[in-house]
Formats: structure tokens, sequence, C-alpha cells
């Protein structure tokens, strides 16, 4: 029996390492598309500040142009979601949360990627592309005149949460593989700032 179930711990650590390397493949394309996303931050800025200045100089501008600031800055949000999903610096309930023991936040991490986002991004990929497809069927534009196409940017709805999808999944893995002692804590020692904030505040409560 104990070998039994020594050869079931092994082969649950083999399947665990395989996904591992899925996780790892998960990190790595969202890890570059957030890296190129991010680039169009400095698009949008150009497009504000030329189109400032034009309407300011020449007394005229585009609703194009404003929209496209508006399309840039929904690539930047939407694409780059999963990106940060992957570099733990999502907004936390921090103060709370580093109260608890390190095993508690492994499971609130589990259990929270299982049953929430993961369950969230499938609802939004489902409801997404019909969105997105009754837009491309009218070949639909903005009812702002000079307006662009909305079709495209509404594309983003379904890609960027299938992205997000996925990257739920490789977080889901690691923090399993973490708790099993496979890997380290990829985010041991690097939280985000808001953790910081928050572990400085309860010091601070606690020394009153």
């Amino acid at each position: 029996m104990r070998q039994q179930r020594l050869t079931a711990a092994c082969l649950g650590e083999d399947r665990l390492t395989g996904l591992l390397a899925l996780s790892r493949l998960i990190d790595a394309v969202n890890f570059r598309i957030g890296k190129w996303v991010a680039w169009l931050v400095v698009a949008a800025v150009i497009v504000s500040s030329a189109n400032a200045t034009i309407r300011k100089l020449f007394d005229t501008s585009s609703n194009a142009w404003l929209e496209l600031q508006w399309y840039l800055f929904s690539l930047v949000f939407l694409l780059c979601a999963s990106w940060t999903l992957m570099a733990n610096e999502h907004i936390r309930i921090d103060i709370v949360n580093s109260y608890f023991p390190k095993r508690v936040r492994n499971w609130i991490d589990v259990l929270g990627h299982l049953f929430f986002l993961i369950p969230f991004t499938l609802v939004m990929i489902v409801t997404g592309w019909p969105f997105f497809f009754a837009s491309y069927r009218v070949n639909e534009v903005s009812t702002n005149a000079g307006g662009l196409l909305v079709w495209p940017i509404k594309l983003l709805v379904p890609v960027a949460f299938t992205l997000l999808f996925f990257q739920g999944v490789s977080e889901l893995i690691k923090r399993i593989a973490v708790m099993r002692g496979l890997i380290p804590d990829p985010y041991a020692g690097s939280g985000s700032s808001a953790e910081a904030e928050a572990e400085e505040l309860i010091k601070v409560m606690e020394n009153h």
C-alpha cells in the first residue's frame, strides 16, 4: 500500500512537472505580448500630444484621433492584464491577506484562481465572441463623425480574456507546485508595492 502511494505521488509530480513546462510557455507568451504592447503607451502619449497641439495651433481636429487614443489605451489595458497577473501586480486586499500565514495565502490564491478568476474569464470568452461577431457582421463604425471602425477593438475582449484565462491556469499550476515543494515561490521577497505598503502599515499598527 505504501509503495502504491509513493508511486501515485511520483506520477502526480511527473504530471505537475509537465504542467510546469506548459506554465513556462504561457508565461513566456504573455510576457512577450505585454512587453511589446506596453510601448503603445508611448504611442498614445504622442497621439494625444499631437492632437492637442494641432487643435491649439490650427483650431482643427478629428474624432478619429481621439478614438485612436482610447483604442491604444484599451490595447494596453486588456492585453497587458495577463502580464500584470504574472508579475503579481494586480490589486489585492493586502492588508487582510498579509495577516494570514503563507499556507493560508497559498490556498486563497488556489481557490481564487480556480473558482473566481478562471470561471470569470470563461464567461467573458463565451460572451465576448458573439459580441465581436455581431459588430463584425455589420462592419460597425463609431457613431461619432469621422470615427473609427468599432469591431477591431471589440475583438480585444475575447482575445484578452483568452490570454488571461491561460495565465490564470499558469498561476494555478505554479501555486500548486509551490505548495508541493517542487519550485520556489516566484513571488517570495518580490511583492508588489501595495503589498509592501500593507506590510509597513501592519508594522505601524502592531507597534501602537
